[in-house]
């Protein structure tokens, strides 16, 4: 439950460190939860929970929820560890929740889907229906953004870079969401379905 770890620590750290950079606490907390990083993780989170409790768990929205649980930590994982590493100087419960919501929820992630699946679930129609919450979740982050002036990230600061650049660098993250979106799609066909519990992610 690496995932649910590392959100935990954060939410503690919020609900007890006060506003921090944000103008109330009630800002601080609505910041947190807008994070793609602290989403993507209570995801994977919650779908690794719901197929420790039933491994057979099945449906169309549940595959569309697993393959978003998979993609968007990936892509937390990727961008963080590309792009994001080292901006902010982190210390004490920081690095630890730093560890488990970036670096090791993504990884055993990918290497739970790739042990037990299950598979195979996925289709183009889950594809498809995949990249809509992402798109939502830009949607919200560029509204919520020209309203309050705060981003969640850099490469997305329309404040710094202009909607041209935020855009072009959201553009770039779509494609590296979607090139693994149908790399799952490929090896979901591929790679054998144990028919084991999935661990907690």
């Amino acid at each position: 439950m690496l995932a649910l770890g590392g959100f935990a620590i954060e939410l503690v750290v919020a609900i007890t460190g006060g506003p921090g950079l944000a103008p109330t606490h009630a800002e601080r907390m609505v910041r947190l939860f807008s994070f793609f990083t602290i989403q993507s993780n209570l995801l994977i989170g919650g779908v690794s929970l719901a197929l420790a409790m039933d491994p057979r768990r099945d449906g169309p929205v549940f595959r569309v929820l697993r393959l978003d649980a998979l993609l968007c930590i990936a892509v937390t994982g990727i961008v963080y560890n590309t792009m994001l590493r080292g901006l902010v100087e982190l210390t004490g419960a920081g690095v630890v929740s730093n560890s488990m919501l970036h670096v090791l929820a993504p990884l055993f992630a990918v290497v739970v889907w790739l042990w037990v699946g299950p598979r195979p679930r996925v289709t183009a129609q889950t594809v498809w229906w995949s990249v809509v919450y992402p798109i939502v979740w830009l949607v919200y982050t560029f509204v919520r953004g020209a309203a309050t002036g705060w981003y969640p990230y850099p490469f997305l600061d329309v404040n710094a870079l202009g909607y041209a650049g935020a855009i072009t660098n959201s553009a770039i993250v779509a494609v590296v969401f979607l090139v693994l979106a149908w790399g799952v799609q490929w090896a979901d066909g591929r790679l054998p379905d144990t028919g084991r519990p999935a661990p907690r992610v």
